[in-house]
């Protein structure tokens, strides 16, 4: 379950797009930038991208490896198609998130609700109405890759990410759109997601988010 809500940490962070301007009063160019995530982030409906991702096993010594397809649509809406046989199933449908692990005989169902969601900041960032700029703290930005992309180094303020002590996001500077994302839990646990081609806005089918309990196997809640 623990590597169930580092990914919950980590969804929303993935799809913020940026924009860059200039810094107002005192406020450092870091600060400016994360601002600007939420101020461009509330134009966008639908988003698509390729993902991989990558997640240290603590003391096994093991790597976890996923890549595939992500999309998001507001309000409350993702889905996840990941490739390969040990493919697994994270949807959400505006209503309830559904996970089911690869290979379980059960689909794990939980409601979905912006005052539920409590701590888990990240995805009232994608999925409600909050500011970035006021959840996070920026402790540096630094250009990488000749200052093709930043790296904004955040870390939560307050308690309402209590699981979370780092998140890096790794931002494109010329197109404003976040290449990487790395989350840094209290617990040593990382979670490390690439991003190519995304798209903004996308068109997608009606019923996209829509769940589809796969044969054989059961809902229970969680």
């Amino acid at each position: 379950m623990k590597i169930q809500r580092t990914l919950l940490f980590a969804c929303v962070l993935l799809f913020l797009p940026l924009a860059t301007g200039g810094a107002a009063g005192t406020e450092s160019a870091g600060e400016a930038l994360l601002r600007r995530v939420g101020q461009r982030y509330a134009d966008v409906r639908t988003l698509s991208a390729t993902f991989r991702q990558e997640i240290p096993l603590q003391n096994v010594g093991i790597v976890r490896k996923a890549s595939g397809t992500v999309y998001f649509g507001r309000p409350l809406k993702m889905r996840w198609d990941y490739k390969g046989p040990e493919a697994q199933m994270f949807l959400a449908d505006g209503r309830y998130f559904y996970f089911r692990p690869a290979g379980s005989p059960q689909v794990i169902r939980r409601k979905v609700d912006e005052k539920g969601l409590g701590g888990k900041i990240p995805l009232l960032l994608l999925f409600g109405k909050g500011e970035i700029a006021t959840l996070f703290r920026v402790d540096a930005a630094d250009p990488r890759k000749g200052g093709e992309e930043t790296v904004l180094r955040l870390s939560p303020l307050g308690d309402g990410a209590p699981e979370v002590r780092r998140i890096d996001l790794v931002v494109g500077t010329g197109d404003a759109l976040i290449r990487e994302i790395h989350v840094f839990d209290r617990m040593g646990g990382e979670n490390h997601i690439y991003l190519t081609g995304v798209t903004v806005n996308p068109s997608l089918p009606s019923g996209f988010f829509r769940f589809r309990k796969p044969a054989g196997v059961s809902v229970v809640d969680g």
